[in-house]
């Protein structure tokens, strides 16, 4: 996740700042090393997962099919409806600099 998602072992702070505080040997060290980053951004990834699944608890599989026939299922025929409205009304200004964009 760090490698695809997170920069992998590039820094989240700008490349100016990193010039103002890179004569500074142990800032300097930590801020300018991509080895360090890497391991942050996997160490705070991990720790989020893990709060996470530790907050909620585990779902059932009975409570996962619940979940998905009365709550998605129902959403998604709405959504379906309003896309279909939608799309016989017609869409509106801004789907014409949409196409325009696109054909292009």
């Amino acid at each position: 996740a760090a490698i695809l998602f997170l920069g992998g072992w590039l820094s989240p702070l700008p490349v100016s700042w990193q010039a103002a505080v890179a004569d500074v040997p142990l800032i300097g060290f930590v801020v300018g090393s991509g080895f360090h980053w890497f391991f942050f951004k996997i160490f705070v990834f991990l720790f989020f997962y893990l709060w996470f699944r530790a907050t909620f608890p585990r779902y059932r599989y009975d409570q996962i099919m619940r979940l998905g026939w009365k709550v998605f299922i129902p959403i998604t025929i709405v959504w379906l409806l309003v896309v279909a409205w939608w799309s016989i009304t017609g869409f509106g200004p801004w789907w014409d600099v949409v196409e325009v964009v696109a054909q292009s």
